[in-house]
């Protein structure tokens, strides 16, 4: 250790005389200088004019500190906002500590809870550190890496970070893990807390910085040890706040006219606007767009941008039209740290609120809840201007904030962490120090759901099925029901549909007066059998205008009111679950979608993974009862059967993707089944502890064999009870289904 300190010496040596003997004009910093040591050619001026930025940032002067910390502890906690500069600084110094070690430890990782964080992040850090992207300095993000053996520093989201540990429990490639945004508390996050608190136990060489937004970290210090170094780095000067005195409840109109009384001040600067919902973005962005097309061309251009962390969308570059124009960013929670390289914003409004969803395992099911942002958020958000700037809150002074927002492993489906955590018993990590723990409630949900996908044997622990469904990025749920389609020989289909409900919605919400003409579109699409097999029509549809010559897919998404960035994320979804089942030796069945025999053996696939989220019309009206919990729902109107219900009825049994609680309870993604399939798919112990109901006793009786009267539907009851479904006199027989024109 004493040889690598003088070695670490050398290198602190000449990156201070980088700062102290460098000319004004940043051009001529020394000879020790003029070779780059990650890559071994020359410095740019490009990388002396970067550097003269960056040594205004405030994190920098906490950088000898921080270096000597680095050297003696191997954890650090940092805390400072998000204009200090500690996510794109403090990992390029990790970096040179990495070096001067030779990476004979490993290089650095450094966590973002955003993918399109990690990607600017990694581009601005590549640049400063004056090497190209994808070799010294590298990303990744699901469905997407961009690194190589040279890359000694590279971001990544947590999830993709948790991954890895899969393959390196000890995470044995990295000599430094940068967790950043640690105060989000995601559920990747803390999970990687509390595994690497075991992990810096068997490799003491490691080290671990956790930056987090949070003026006074408590949790994490109380979690780690009070004698965990904590470097608190300077703020920028506050802005001037600016309570509101108005109701609370009007907070997004006041926010609308707040915007353009500012553009009518003619005072210079973009404005961030803090909103609830994605829902409250996209239509306030409407109507800013519709409001700036009628004002004075001497007021400027006004240039709503809609932000969205959590879809992907990120703050776009900054154009030449500035000074002519001002942007105006709307976003939601989880969206302050994307303003970190923004300097021209003057104006913050912040409506205070914020729209969460909370799982309550007991129904399985999200609720919408709308509730006050933190003080630890209000206080980022007052942070993103500078001393000249105004930060409008369209609440009282008064207002009683929560100190910190509530870690989300409280408040999420658990069932794919207790999967991970499960994976990771099986690699000697048997143990994770949540900062808080689970619900129990919620964890015995997770191990009962578990159980019945059998991903768990007699004894609790992973079983051969449990093993395999860990390799797939998807809900336990999903995974399950595409092992089922490798037995039943219908993977081509169910893979497309897994991939198409993993990604984002491919469907397009278009203003008020063009929804009829996107539903009529849609209606193309719609399959016979429900949203499941639309969802294959659609991405097939796609694939086909794909190969079709001089033809403009995004033109074609345009006029189908669908999104093509969502159908090509979904196409890279699918290539990725079709390398791992190919990696897994796991058969992959050639297209036969169409056919009965293949419908049938999707809705049995699809019932092994879901044969819990089954519901009955009970009064033939679309009044859903959900067995397993009582619940009542409507199909969602998007849904295929919610467009046609009126013409064609509504099937008496349906599997649903997805149960949101909110004003108007709703099922999505709806699909057809007999409940005949679905007593073949369910496990027997699942059924007989389903609560009461008039709908347990019908299923009861087809048990037993004397549920007949209970089942008008003849046809369908002989083509589910068919013993030999794969004859071809069956695959032969293919079912009417819609075709775009």
């Amino acid at each position: 250790m004493g040889e690598n300190r003088v070695v670490f010496g050398d290198v602190l040596e000449e990156l201070s005389s980088d700062v102290e003997e460098g000319h004004e004009d940043g051009l001529d910093f020394g000879d020790d200088l003029e070779i780059n040591q990650f890559d071994g050619l020359p410095y740019s001026s490009r990388y002396y004019k970067l550097l003269k930025e960056r040594k205004t940032l405030s994190v920098w002067t906490a950088r000898c500190e921080f270096m000597d910390t680095l050297l003696k502890s191997q954890l650090i906690i940092v805390s400072g906002s998000v204009k200090t500069g500690k996510s794109s600084q403090i990992p390029q110094w990790c970096a040179e500590f990495c070096l001067s070690l030779q990476y004979q430890h490993g290089g650095v990782v450094c966590t973002q809870i955003h993918r399109q964080q990690a990607v600017d992040l990694a581009l601005r850090v590549a640049d400063e550190m004056d090497v190209n992207i994808g070799h010294e300095v590298g990303y990744g993000i699901p469905l997407e890496t961009c690194c190589s053996t040279d890359t000694v520093l590279r971001y990544c989201t947590d999830d993709i970070l948790l991954r890895e540990m899969m393959s390196d429990p000890l995470l044995e490639h990295y000599g430094v893990i940068v967790l950043d945004q640690a105060h989000e508390r995601t559920v990747s996050t803390d999970v990687l807390l509390g595994l690497l608190k075991g992990i810096l136990l068997q490799r003491p060489e490691l080290r671990l910085v956790v930056l987090t937004g949070s003026p006074s970290p408590d949790r994490l210090l109380a979690h780690y040890g009070t004698g965990v170094p904590h470097l608190q780095l300077q703020p920028p000067c506050p802005a001037e706040v600016v309570y509101s005195n108005s109701s609370h409840r009007d907070y997004f109109y006041s926010a609308l006219r707040l915007v353009l009384e500012i553009h009518h001040t003619r005072e210079q600067g973009d404005i961030i606007v803090f909103l609830a919902s994605a829902q409250e973005i996209d239509c306030a962005h409407d109507v800013l767009r519709q409001e700036g097309a009628g004002l004075s061309p001497e007021l400027g251009e006004l240039l709503p941008l809609a932000l969205c962390p959590t879809q992907g969308r990120g703050v776009p570059p900054l154009g030449q039209e500035q000074g002519k124009t001002r942007r105006v960013f709307l976003t939601s929670s989880q969206g302050e740290d994307m303003f970190w390289a923004v300097d021209t914003v003057n104006f913050v409004i912040d409506a205070g609120v914020e729209e969460r969803y909370v799982y309550n395992p007991r129904i399985r099911a999200n609720s919408v809840v709308i509730r006050p942002i933190s003080r630890s958020q209000a206080e980022i958000r007052k942070q993103l201007t500078g001393s000249t700037g105004k930060c409008f809150c369209l609440y009282s002074e008064e207002m009683q904030l929560p100190s910190n927002p509530p870690p989300q492993i409280h408040e999420s489906n658990i069932t794919p962490t207790v999967l991970f955590l499960k994976r990771m018993e099986i690699a000697g990590l048997g143990h994770c120090a949540f900062i808080d723990r689970p619900d129990p409630e919620g964890l015995m949900q997770a191990l009962e759901e578990l159980d019945y996908l059998a991903a768990l044997d007699d004894d609790g622990n992973l079983s051969e099925i449990g093993i395999i469904m860990s390799e797939f990025p998807l809900d336990p749920q999903m995974a399950k029901a595409l092992l089922a389609a490798c037995e039943f020989d219908c993977v081509n289909e169910v893979v497309t549909m897994a991939a198409m409900l993993t990604g984002p919605s491919c469907f397009l919400q278009p203003p008020v007066g063009m929804r009829h003409g996107a539903q009529q579109c849609h209606t193309k699409f719609q399959h016979p059998e429900g949203d499941h097999f639309t969802l294959v029509n659609i991405y097939n549809a796609f694939k086909q205008s794909q190969r079709e010559p001089y033809f403009s897919l995004e033109k074609w998404c345009q006029d189908y009111f669908l999104s093509h960035s969502a159908l090509q994320t979904a196409d890279a979804i699918r290539s990725e679950l079709t390398d791992i089942l190919r990696r897994l030796e796991l058969p992959i069945s050639e297209p036969a979608f169409g056919t009965k025999t293949n419908t049938l053996n999707i809705k049995r696939a699809l019932l092994a993974g879901y044969f819990m989220q089954i519901a009955r019309d009970v009064d033939g009206s679309g009044n859903y009862f959900m067995l397993t919990h009582k619940h009542v729902a409507q199909v969602h109107p998007c849904s295929s059967y919610g467009t046609r219900a009126h013409k064609l009825g509504l099937p008496e049994w349906v599997l649903f993707h997805e149960y949101t609680l909110s004003e108007n309870n709703c099922v999505r993604t709806v699909s057809q089944i007999s409940p005949e399939v679905f007593i073949q798919m369910a496990p027997q112990y699942f059924f007989y502890n389903l609560p009461p109901s008039e709908s347990k006793d019908i299923l009861q009786h087809i048990l037993d064999g004397a549920g007949s009267s209970h089942h008008s539907d003849k046809k369908q009851k002989t083509e589910t009870h068919d013993s030999e479904p794969h004859k071809d006199c069956t695959a032969n027989q293919s079912y009417e289904r819609c075709v775009v024109q």
